[in-house]
This record gives structure tokens, sequence and C-alpha cells, in this order.
């Protein structure tokens, strides 16, 4: 069961059908809200009619079903792995892969690939397929560290530490400009936009805390790379953060605009080092690999991540 919380942002006097909002949002279409269960709940939880008319204003959580089991199958994938015990697997997640079946993708997830790698993982879940172990999330254009547990008992362990931000989670990504402090943090509550609901933005109604800090390691010809360290974990964080400060991630397509010396290059955005304490093993940090490409990048503006720091 997933379930999120929006505000209706219409004209003053408009109002609109509950499942054309819910279509608005960008997540299902129309016909797809009845084969997915979605439901919409008002402020007070109580379930309303598809035809309600909502207005400007209105609080609506809305809550939807994923995918059914029987439509998800392991599936063979060469999945680049760090570090495996009996507890915890850590990942070096490739660019482009989405992480857990959902709308529109049920092939080709990393948790697909790790039921066919973990035969025992589905029991270990009560037969979930869907997500399985999953701690954390990264976006489907974003590469790098990613952290799946083996059982329940671990899944807790880990998770919590994430909800209570003992994890130390460290990311590279490549800007158009440079940020100016070239050290500091951005502490800027992020929220869905109202004019592109696929998208999030700061300073928006229901806006829910976010800090990021970063640090410029090198800069050249209009480019940075730049590490970031984010404190907390909302949807696109990075992504947005770094916009609304005027120096998008390289290669964005939702939040940066085309850039003409890397026309085609993808999402400069890898999450490169994570310190986590592992269930039974201790206190590990990990580091994964730039992708050949993102480091394609750099050796083209000569820009280097080498800073002697851990």
């Amino acid at each position: 069961m997933n379930r999120e919380e929006f505000t209706v942002e219409l004209a003053e006097g408009e109002s609109v059908r509950a499942d054309r909002f819910v279509a608005s949002l960008g997540m299902f279409t129309r016909s797809q809200i009845g084969r997915r269960s979605v439901r919409v709940l008002d402020e007070r939880g109580t379930e309303i009619k598809a035809s309600r008319k909502v207005k400007d204003g209105d609080v609506l959580t809305v809550e939807w079903d994923d995918p059914p089991s029987s439509e998800i199958s392991p599936e063979e994938m060469d999945l680049d792995i760090l570090y495996e015990d009996e507890s915890t697997v850590i990942i070096n997640k490739l660019r482009g892969v989405v992480v857990h079946p959902a709308h529109g993708h049920h092939h080709g997830t990393l948790v697909q690939g790790l039921l066919y790698r973990y035969s025992g993982l589905e029991k270990a879940f009560g037969g979930d397929r869907v997500r399985p172990g999953v701690v954390h999330r990264l976006d489907k254009d974003t590469s790098g560290i990613i952290v799946a547990a083996m059982n329940p008992d671990s899944l807790e362990e880990l998770a919590a530490q994430f909800r209570d931000r003992t994890v130390k989670k460290t990311y590279l990504a490549v800007l158009r400009g440079t940020p100016s402090p070239r050290e500091g943090e951005i502490d800027a509550p992020i929220g869905r936009d109202p004019r592109d609901r696929k998208k999030f933005t700061v300073g928006v109604r229901n806006a829910k805390h976010a800090l990021s800090r970063y640090r410029v390691l090198d800069a050249k010809d209009g480019y940075s790379l730049v590490r970031i360290r984010i404190m907390t974990g909302r949807t696109h964080q990075i992504r947005v953060h770094m916009k609304s400060i005027g120096t998008a991630v390289l290669g964005d397509p939702l939040y940066g605009r085309k850039d003409p010396r890397f026309p085609d290059t993808p999402l400069m955005l890898h999450s490169w080092k994570l310190a986590v304490s592992l269930p039974g093993a201790g206190r590990k940090r990990f580091e994964a690999p730039l992708p050949d490409d993102f480091r394609g990048i750099l050796d083209t503006l000569g820009l280097s991540p080498d800073t002697g720091e851990t």
C-alpha cells in the first residue's frame, strides 16, 4: 500500500472531479486509476467518490496498491555487488535501472534482479515481489550505492538508521555553473510543484523539511564537480536543491536544460559513498566507482573528485 498527501491548487472558485485531480498528478491515467485500486480520502480520512468535486485548498490523501505479485517475476540481471552477507546486500545500481516494480515498470527492475539472485528473498518477506528488502530508493537515472535487507529484522534495523539520519550519504554531481559560496548548505522545504505534478520544488504549501550540504571539489569552464551530503531524503532532493540555487545537475531532463556542449549526456548524479551500521557486522563504509560516462565527462572537463577525503 502506498499513500501520499496532496493539496488541491486551483483558481479561486474552480473545482474539479477527484479522479481528474488524481490523474493530473502524473502518476496514473484516469483509466489506470480503477485498475490500481486508487482511493482518495478527505481530511477526515473518509474515502470519497471519484466523481466528487474538490476545490482549491482541499487536502486529499491518495492511496494506491502496488502491482499484483502475479505480474512480477524474478529476472536475471548483472548486479554489481559491493558487499553481501546473510543480512544485507550493498549494490552499485546502474543508471537507468528502476528500483522496484511500479506503474509502467514490471520488468528489468532491481528488485527482480535481487529475487533472481537470492532465491530465499521472496519467502523471507512473505511472498512480496514488489519491494522485498528495499531500504531506500534512488531515481531511475541516478547511479550508485543502494542498500537492501535480506530479512525483515535487518530491514527494520537498516530503515531505522535512514529515518533517524544516522547513515552518511554522499553524492557526486556535475553541475552547470558553480554554487556560491563554494561550500554551504541548502535548507529549503520541498513539495510537489503545483504547475507540473511530475516535478518537485521549494517554497510551496505543505512542503517538507529538506537539508543538503555541499562542497565544490573542482570547477572549470562553467561547470563544477560537487560533493553533496543529504541530511533528509526527499524525492528529487539534490536535483531540486541544485536547481533552486541556479546550478542544475548536468543532463537533468526534468529540472535542467539541454546543454549545448553535452546535449546527449545522461543525469550526472551518482550515489558515491555510504557509511552505515550493518546488522551483525558493525559500522562500514562503501564507495561505488563512477560510471564510465560520468568519468568521461570529468576527463573532458578536466575535473577531479580526488580530494583525499574519506
